[in-house]
């Protein structure tokens, strides 16, 4: 098989010039070109969707702030509600809107956060509070 077939088997809207471009993909002004014009209020950006993900990388971070402080069972209860956060972003938000919190089916990323999340409850409970 040579490159001109395999090129054509995997794109091959890539190699139809001759056609006529579509008008509904056409822009307004009748020429060819990147599609029509986003409608104002239309679509979301993409970035707005990996928010969630940052508001739990953010507590997170807190977290981890919080028991370089010396604060060893605040520290993980802070991570274990950023990762109950995460598990309520995924249950709640559809998925486009979840961005990167998105890894594996829904009820395994809901499973998963929420195990480790009452796990690190079990151990900020369980740890000695280290006197000053």
């Amino acid at each position: 098989m040579g490159q001109k077939a395999v090129e054509e088997a995997v794109a091959p809207e890539a190699h139809s010039s001759e056609e006529e471009p579509d008008p509904a993909t056409a822009p307004e002004d009748g020429r060819p070109g990147d599609g029509p014009a986003p409608a104002p209020g239309g679509e979301t950006p993409g970035w707005l969707s990996q928010v969630p993900y940052f508001l739990v990388l953010a507590t997170m971070a807190a977290g981890i702030v919080v028991v370089a402080a010396a604060y060893f069972k605040r520290g993980p209860a802070l991570i274990a509600g950023a990762l109950l956060l995460a598990a309520a972003f995924r249950w709640l938000l559809p998925p486009e809107k979840i961005g990167m919190l998105a890894v594996r089916s829904r009820w395994v990323d809901i499973a998963t956060v929420t195990v480790l999340a009452v796990a690190l409850i079990v151990l900020a409970w369980v740890a000695p509070q280290l006197s000053a």
